[in-house]
């Protein structure tokens, strides 16, 4: 066991985990209780009755982050199972917090089927204001992407995707400006064309970078439209073999 990896782990047990709920209100005696809870809160339960978007005034929904993973794809550790991803995401839930003053709840759940997955966050979106969809193997993480954006009202994020793809188009846009170059007459080579890299060449793409100058190299080599693989994509990865399909 690294060092690194021996203080993880008398942190936690020191702590009992890495983050906790706290009220907002001030309490100052029992008797603030009538408002906090019953019978006051009555009153602002039905006013979000009477029109549901208040829920976002007067609760904590308008802050609040559900980090949500089955725990099939854990950092580099793999199919760990979602007990297991329960520190990542309640680390993660922390980052939400300290870095950006978001609350966020990790939440592993025993799901492996992507549909079951899609109804299980389905059926907590009136808890949330925002879902973080975390550690999901590919290709089933496209697919959840792409269904719970069709049918929530609020917003869906994974960040395995579109976080490591901004982080990427950040980086680019500062070293383009530095050596002025345009996104247009620039050349990328991309290594690996999992999850997160699918989604950096399309979000590259949609800035201005363009396709056909887009070198993307996974495990079998260059990915072009013309590999021997790509009936097999068509069948096990649309969204890889669609990529395959602009080179």
């Amino acid at each position: 066991m690294s060092e690194l990896g021996k203080k993880a782990i008398e942190l936690v047990k020191k702590y009992k985990g890495k983050i906790q709920v706290i009220p907002k209100v001030p309490l100052t005696s029992y008797s603030d209780f009538a408002y906090i809870y019953t019978p006051g809160v009555a009153e602002v339960s039905r006013a979000i009755e009477a029109d549901p978007s208040l829920s976002f005034e007067l609760t904590s929904r308008w802050n609040m982050v559900a980090i949500i993973t089955d725990g099939s794809r854990v950092l580099g550790l793999g199919d760990i199972g979602p007990e297991a991803s329960y520190p990542v995401m309640e680390g993660k839930s922390l980052l939400f917090k300290y870095l950006g003053g978001v609350d966020a709840v990790p939440i592993p759940i025993m799901v492996k089927d992507e549909n079951e997955f899609i109804k299980v966050v389905e059926a907590l979106e009136p808890a949330f204001g925002g879902i973080n969809l975390e550690d999901i193997e590919s290709p089933k993480c496209f697919y959840i992407l792409e269904e719970l954006r069709n049918k929530l009202k609020i917003p869906i994020w994974h960040d395995d995707q579109l976080g490591t793809a901004s982080a990427v188009l950040a980086a680019l846009i500062a070293s383009l400006d530095f050596v002025s170059k345009s996104p247009k007459e620039s050349k990328i080579v991309i290594f690996g064309a999992g999850a997160a890299n699918i989604a950096t060449a399309n979000l590259l793409a949609k800035y201005g970078f363009k396709y056909e100058n887009m070198i993307i190299i996974d495990s079998k080599g260059v990915l072009h439209a013309k590999r021997q693989d790509i009936d097999s994509l068509f069948v096990k990865h649309k969204w890889k073999y669609e990529l395959a399909l602009k080179y």
